[in-house]
C-alpha cells in the first residue's frame, strides 16, 4: 500500500439515531486554520489529504484573476463568482455563463464539462420537466469551465485541451496552489473531478490554512488583491455561487460580507472567516451529504461563530429523519468536540 492509500484516522463526527438509539455513524475530520497555516483546532485527522472537489474552484480562478481576466473580457462580479460556483442552473446562472461564453468568442460546445439536469430541481423537490435536454451550460462547474476557456483566449492558447494536465491552463493553476500552500507541485496529490478538470488532495489543515486567506488577505501585495477579488465577488452573490435552497447560500447569507462558503462533492466543506482570519474545512469520510452541515454547524457553534440571527442554519444543529408516512424516526446529531 502506497502512502496515498493509507487510512486516514478520522472520527465519528454526525450519528444518525433511531428512537434512542444509534444507527449509524458518519466519521470524517475538520480542521480549523489561521492564514499563516498554524492549526489552531481540529477533530479526527487534519493531516491526511482530502480531495478538495469543488472546494478548489476559488484557486483555479485565481491565474485568470492575477492575469487581469475579467477586466479584459468585461466581466462583471457575478461573472467572477460564477467562476467559483457550484451553481444551480437557475435561468441566471445559464445566462450568466452564456453570456461570458459570448464574451470570449466562446460557445457551449467549447465546455468539455459533460452535462447533468439542474441542481435546482434536486435543491427544491421540483420534479424535472420530462422535456428538459441538459446541456453543458446546465452543468453546476460551467462557470468555472467557462473562466478556463476565457484564461485560454487571454493568452492565446489552445481550447481544445484545457483540461489536460499539461497545458499552460493548468500548470498555471497547479503553479498558483503550489506557491499558495508553500509546497513543490510534484507534492500534490492528483486526481480527475467529476467535470473532468485536475483535482488535488490537501491535508484538511492546507485547506483550511487556504480558506483564511481568501477571506482575510494579508498586506498589500498582488496574491492579497486578487484573493480580494475573489471574496468580494463571492460574498456579494452568494447566489451565484451556488442558488436556492443550497448550502453554500445560506452560510453566506447567515453572516453576509463577513462568511466565505464553498462546499463540494464526497461531503467537503470549507469557510473562510473574515473578521477572525481563520478557515474551516469538513470531511465527511463517507462522502454523506446528510452530515456535513450537521457537522458544520457544530464546529462553527463550537468556535462561538454563529450570527445573532441564525434561522437560517437553525435546521443544521440537528436533523430530523422521518419515513415515508412523514413520522420522525430519528436524528442526525453531531457527537465530537473540536480540540
Amino acid at each position: 500500500m502506497n502512502a496515498t492509500m493509507c487510512l486516514p484516522r478520522h472520527v465519528p463526527l454526525v450519528v444518525a439515531t433511531r428512537g434512542n438509539a444509534v444507527e449509524s455513524v458518519h466519521y470524517g475530520s475538520i480542521a480549523v486554520a489561521g492564514a499563516d497555516g498554524g492549526l489552531l483546532c481540529g477533530a479526527g485527522d487534519a493531516d491526511f489529504p482530502v480531495f478538495t472537489r469543488s472546494t478548489l474552484k476559488p484557486f483555479q480562478a485565481l491565474p485568470f484573476v492575477a492575469d487581469g481576466g475579467p477586466q479584459r473580457f468585461g466581466f462583471s462580479t457575478e461573472h467572477v463568482a460564477l467562476m467559483c460556483a457550484s451553481h444551480s442552473a437557475e435561468p441566471r446562472h445559464v445566462a450568466a455563463v452564456s453570456d461570458m461564453l459570448a464574451r470570449i468568442g466562446c460557445s457551449e460546445r467549447d465546455l468539455q464539462c459533460g452535462s447533468h439536469p439542474p441542481i435546482f430541481y434536486a435543491a427544491t423537490g421540483i420534479p424535472v420537466p420530462p422535456d428538459l435536454v441538459p446541456t453543458p451550460l446546465h452543468h453546476n462547474c460551467s462557470g468555472k469551465h467557462a473562466g478556463f476557456l476565457a484564461w485560454c483566449r487571454l493568452h492565446d492558447e489552445p481550447s481544445e485541451t484545457y483540461l489536460d494536465p499539461d497545458h499552460p491552463l493548468q500548470r498555471a493553476v497547479r503553479r498558483t496552489l503550489a506557491s499558495l500552500l508553500d509546497c513543490s507541485e510534484g507534492e500534490l496529490v492528483a486526481g480527475t473531478d467529476g467535470c473532468g478538470a485536475p483535482n488535488y488532495a490537501l491535508a484538511l489543515a492546507q485547506l483550511a490554512r487556504a480558506y483564511a486567506r481568501l477571506a482575510a488577505p494579508a498586506g498589500d501585495s498582488d496574491v492579497a488583491a486578487d484573493f480580494g477579488v475573489l471574496f468580494r465577488a463571492m460574498i456579494a452573490h452568494p447566489e451565484m455561487v451556488s442558488g436556492e435552497r443550497r448550502d453554500d447560500l445560506a452560510l453566506m447569507q447567515a453572516a453576509p460580507g463577513d462568511w466565505v462558503a464553498k462546499g463540494g462533492a464526497e461531503g467537503v466543506q470549507a469557510l473562510g472567516i473574515a473578521s477572525r482570519g481563520i478557515g474551516i474545512a469538513v470531511k465527511i469520510s463517507d462522502g454523506g451529504a446528510r452530515a456535513v452541515r450537521i457537522a458544520t454547524y457544530a464546529a462553527l457553534e463550537q468556535l462561538g461563530l454563529l450570527p445573532s440571527d441564525i434561522r437560517r442554519l437553525l435546521q443544521w444543529r440537528r436533523d430530523e429523519i422521518r419515513n415515508h408516512t412523514g413520522v420522525v424516526t430519528g436524528w442526525l446529531v453531531p457527537v465530537f468536540r473540536l480540540s
